[in-house]
Formats: C-alpha cells, sequence, structure tokens
C-alpha cells in the first residue's frame, strides 16, 4: 500500500542539459535516493528482445540451465543460481537468476590474481543469443548510468567528469537478470508490512513472501531495467512506496558507496521486491560502482550548498559511513553473505 501523502518517485530526463538534471538528481538523491530517468536515448527495441530471451531461458530445465551454474565460474562469480539460490538477511530469496559483469580474458591481471568477480562472462548455448545482447545491453545501461553520474556530479559542485576521474576511470560494472515467480502468498495479509518504521523488522518469519527482502544497493548507482510488472517498493521518509512499473524509464537508485561519498547527504535507500502479479517479473540491474582499488572517502562539501543529511539508523545497522578500505574488499564481503557456499 503506498501512503496518500507519499510523492511519487522523482521523474528525470536526463536528455537535457547537464546541469539541469544535475539539480533534480540532487534533489531526488537528498529526499529518496530513487527516481526514473527518460531521454536515455536506449533503443525500444533491445529489451524486448532481452526479455524474450530471458523467459526462454527460464523455461528450460534446472539439468540444462545448470550448465552454467554459478560454481563453474569459479572465483568470477558468474552464472545461474536456482530459485532460493540467493540469500538476503540469510533467507533465500524468492527469485532466481544469472550474474554477469564485464567480460574479461583469461590474461587479464586481474583473472591470473583471482580477484572474485573478475573474469569470463558464463552464456547458455540456448538461447544462442542470449550472451550478445546481454553484453550490448550492458553497454547502454553503463552509458546512461555514466551519464547519470556526470549530472550528478554537477549537482554536487563538482566538475562534471568528476566521477570518472576519481571513482570510475576503471569501474566495476555487474549485471544481473533475475526472474520473481508469482508470490503464492500475495493474497495474505497484504498490508502487513506497509507502514511499518523503517527501524523495525516486520519482514521476519515471512521472508517466503518476498522476491527480494529489504537490502540496499553496495556502490554508487544502479540502473533498473524491466519488464513492466509492478513490485519494486522503496522506503522512502513516508514509508514504503511501490516504484512505477514504467518500461520507457530506466529507475536509477544510490548505494552505499554514494552514502559514504556525501557523508550521508544521498540516501542508500532500502528497496524490497514482491511479486503480486500473475505471472513471472524480470528485472535486469546494472551497477557502476567505483574501480576495484579505490577508497571512497567523503568529499569536503560546502555546507551552504550541501547541508549535513540528519543521522538514521540503516536497515542493517551497519552504515557505510564506517567503511575504511577498498571498494573490492566492500564489495567482496557484502556478495559472501549473499552466496556463502562459493567462499566456503
Amino acid at each position: 500500500m503506498t501512503p496518500a501523502s507519499a510523492p511519487a518517485l522523482p521523474i528525470v530526463d536526463i536528455g537535457t542539459d547537464l546541469d539541469g538534471c544535475g539539480r533534480a538528481i540532487d534533489r531526488a538523491c537528498r529526499e529518496v535516493g530513487f527516481f526514473l530517468v527518460t531521454g536515455h536515448g536506449v533503443d525500444p527495441q533491445l529489451l524486448p528482445e532481452l526479455i524474450a530471451l530471458s523467459h526462454e531461458f527460464f523455461a528450460l530445465p534446472d539439468s540444462e540451465k545448470a550448465q552454467i551454474a554459478m560454481p563453474n565460474g569459479g572465483r568470477a562469480w558468474r552464472g545461474w543460481f536456482p530459485l532460493g539460490g540467493e540469500l538476503t538477511s540469510g533467507i533465500p530469496d524468492g527469485k532466481e537468476g544469472i550474474y554477469f559483469g564485464s567480460e574479461l580474458a583469461a590474461d587479464h591481471p586481474r583473472v591470473i590474481a583471482g580477484t572474485p568477480l573478475h573474469g569470463a562472462n558464463l552464456f547458455p548455448a540456448r538461447p544462442a543469443r542470449l550472451g550478445p545482447v546481454v553484453l550490448e545491453v550492458m553497454r547502454a545501461l553503463e552509458t546512461v548510468g555514466r551519464r547519470v553520474l556526470e549530472a550528478m556530479a554537477s549537482g554536487l559542485g563538482l566538475e562534471h567528469t568528476w566521477f570518472a576521474t576519481h571513482l570510475t576511470s576503471d569501474p566495476t560494472v555487474l549485471f544481473r537478470i533475475f526472474r520473481y515467480p508469482p508470490d503464492s502468498d500475495a493474497d495474505a495479509d497484504p498490508d502487513r508490512d506497509a507502514d511499518r518504521d523503517a527501524d523495525s523488522d516486520a519482514d521476519a518469519g515471512h521472508g517466503d513472501r518476498w522476491g527480494v527482502r529489504e537490502h540496499t544497493d553496495y556502490g554508487l548507482v544502479t540502473v533498473l531495467a524491466h519488464d513492466g510488472t509492478p513490485g519494486l517498493q522503496v522506503h522512502t521518509p513516508y514509508g514504503w512506496v511501490d516504484a512505477p512499473p514504467r518500461t520507457d524509464a530506466f529507475v536509477i537508485n544510490v548505494g552505499d558507496m554514494l552514502e559514504k561519498l556525501t557523508a550521508g547527504r544521498y540516501r542508500s535507500t532500502p528497496h524490497r521486491v514482491r511479486n503480486a502479479s500473475d505471472h513471472d517479473r524480470l528485472s535486469f540491474p546494472l551497477f557502476l560502482d567505483p574501480s576495484w582499488d579505490a577508497r571512497v572517502v567523503s568529499l569536503p562539501l560546502d555546507e551552504r550548498r550541501c547541508p549535513p543529511a540528519p543521522a538514521r539508523r540503516r536497515w542493517d545497522a551497519a552504515s557505510p559511513l564506517a567503511w575504511d578500505g577498498s571498494y573490492g574488499d566492500y564489495l567482496t564481503s557484502k556478495v559472501a553473505r549473499v552466496f556463502p557456499h562459493l567462499t566456503s
């Protein structure tokens, strides 16, 4: 349930001038940490093709999908996981999916060193076109993410190229395809968590109702495409609200490292998914994150332009503001909790 007083998520046309986009994005990041972007210039035929190919893959028997199972990807942590194969807060998610990332050859220095999350992707034999389309979509969504970061830099009073120069010269780029089957308990107690307080844990004991439980993303920005099926919910200052299921716009949200960079001025906003429809929901998040070895420190922002953010308690009681280390170490520590069997 969306509170009647809650405003809709902001919508920003990133096809306009960067300074205007920057002001709108700055406001959205301070108030919510989620917004939609239009004017992105992505080929409108690309997403429908990815949706069709993804449905074709997920319809295959598990035995065939398992040919690209994540354990086969080794330290690269790429490939397919079955329904319930990913954990959030220690509880299996109600989704299956495929993990992808930047395509790296065997002679890449980080691949040779066995660096986690680096390596070649695992693409299925069927449908054969899924691999090429995934790489094309990744390039398109990364371009959108870079445009958002350029405008965001402007909103923070920085040079448009600040992120590319300081944090994303060699970005960590990860991409997922997620399938959320219909929630069999969708009609049971639908308002249980509608107005819960951000500091409570009303989901406890009800993990089977969620495609993915409350969480935040780890890096800078997430660029999310989807098939138009509702289900994404965002925790705003007004409570939980439903993200509008627009297929002509991409959802953007702030990650933990952007919250750290801005000393909490930008919100790494908790979100969750519950598919209450009668059919599968597909989503396609791309994570545009800092370079692997980057150390994110809070910017010396002008308090007149960027007033300090009020203190708030995080959903997991583990504020990214306290992190002191490389982004690669932060990401590895988080993903290891999601797939503990891959690190044992």
